[in-house]
């Protein structure tokens, strides 16, 4: 199991999206340049976002994108299942049918439970996590590289 491009770019592109917040509809372009995501991707990726109502779109000139609710009230998990990216660690994909060409009898492999709880635990953990969280940390880590730290230089000699 792991987190395709499609989940990754499109969380990267809320943040994106996030941070710009209330400084006008945000354009896909922008982000495209901004990520290194291709604009044709994006489109596909806001479509679904926007359908399940996690972005909007504003037309005409100026237009662009901005969020449909607060980012307090997004959720990574919202942002991944938006894009239909698969949060599934069993080998049968939630079917219970583990063993393939058996899959009449229904049976599970001897660890379809320990893969299922791990499908909760993550969904339980992506839920957990805001995109005001992702945005917060953007902003905290930003501030620290913005920080100049002067040391006086202890060789000088002081004028006086």
């Amino acid at each position: 199991m792991r987190l395709t491009t499609k989940g990754r770019f499109a969380v990267t592109a809320m943040i994106d999206l996030a941070l710009r917040q209330g400084k006008g509809p945000v354009t896909l372009s922008g982000i495209s340049q901004r990520q290194a995501i291709s604009l044709s991707y994006l489109e596909q990726l806001f479509g679904k976002l926007r359908r399940h109502e996690i972005v909007e779109s504003i037309r005409g000139p100026g237009g662009g994108y901005s969020l449909a609710r607060r980012a307090d009230k997004v959720t990574v998990a919202d942002i991944i299942i938006a894009v239909d990216e698969p949060l599934d660690a069993t080998q049968c994909g939630g079917k219970e049918n583990c063993h393939g060409a058996d899959a009449a009898s229904g049976v599970r492999c001897m660890t379809h439970e320990l893969w299922a709880t791990l499908n909760e635990k993550m969904v339980d953990y992506l839920d957990s996590v805001s995109l005001q969280d992702l945005v917060d940390q953007q902003k905290q880590k930003h501030a620290d590289q913005s920080v100049v730290v002067m040391h006086r230089n202890e060789n000088q000699a002081a004028v006086g």
